[in-house]
């Protein structure tokens, strides 16, 4: 089964009725404020554009030039707030890293768990990784000696897809999600992995405990630096902690808060790429 269906089938429970298919007033009105909440992070970052073979894609960046980078991937609702919050922490860890969301897909952002899984269900997922690999390489160029990887849920999977696909990746961290056997072989991966879980978890297959010990032992194999963290009493997206995204997870029944979870995953994260990069 592959990424996106994983995801698709717990999604299938995720279509209560305080969710439904059409957009539901309570959603609807929230729109102007994560809209504004977007605005205010786009107005820290740079909008550029990458090209790769006969397709060119949006781009934002935020962090000192010169600095590490590290691309950053976003979850199924799309480059939305959430991921641009954790680009700029990024930015601002330690001595600073160049941060880099490519916009897998372009340009469209989902409000409703319905809308993201027909916008995962529709994403390439092999050009997902060329628009990775095209990130790399831009940063590189771009004054940036080494970079890594980090994703989470969809963005996660892809990220240690990468450390099995594209060579000039330096480092990955993941959060709560992996990849598909008929996407990457973590048994074959080529950059060292860090990886992190919510023990609650329940995307079976795709980011619970079963999926993270699964990924852990093929991992071992590999003979390439990796850990895989697994934080108690935590659920899927337990990253996620500005006030709208804690809102959204309740509407997908993930009440948990763990400020103590996400500061030690923001701590193994800083020790992580600072050890590569």
């Amino acid at each position: 089964m592959g990424t996106a269906q994983l995801l698709l089938r717990r999604a299938s429970f995720l279509l209560t009725p305080s969710l439904p298919l059409r957009r539901n007033p309570v959603l609807s009105s929230l729109f102007q404020v994560r809209a504004a909440m977007a605005a205010d992070a786009a107005s820290q970052f740079q909008k550029i554009q990458i090209q790769r073979e006969d397709t060119t894609f949006d781009a934002y960046v935020v962090g000192k030039e010169n600095a590490p980078g590290v691309v950053v991937l976003q979850e199924w609702w799309g480059v939305d707030y959430e991921v641009k919050n954790h680009a700029i922490h990024i930015s601002q860890i330690g001595d600073g890293y160049r941060a880099l969301i490519p916009d897998l897909y372009r340009g469209k952002v989902a409000l409703e768990v319905a809308e993201a899984q027909h916008l995962m269900d529709g994403l390439d997922w092999q050009g997902a990784i060329k628009d990775i690999q095209a990130s790399v390489k831009w940063l590189k160029e771009n004054g940036s000696s080494k970079v890594g990887v980090t994703g989470y849920c969809m963005g996660g999977a892809l990220a240690i897809a990468s450390g099995v696909l594209v060579p000039e990746v330096d480092a990955v961290v993941a959060f709560y999600g992996t990849p598909s056997s008929e996407l990457a072989d973590p048994s074959k991966a080529q950059a060292p992995i860090q990886a992190h879980f919510g023990e609650l978890d329940s995307f079976v297959g795709f980011a619970d405990v079963t999926a993270a010990k699964s990924l852990e032992e093929k991992l071992k194999s590999t003979g390439v630096s990796h850990e895989v963290h697994i934080y108690p009493g935590c659920s899927h997206a337990f990253m996620n902690a500005s006030p709208e995204a804690l809102e959204r997870r309740k509407g997908m029944g993930l009440t948990d808060e763990n400020q103590g979870a996400i500061d030690l995953a923001w701590s193994r994260f800083s020790t992580w790429m600072g050890r590569f990069l």
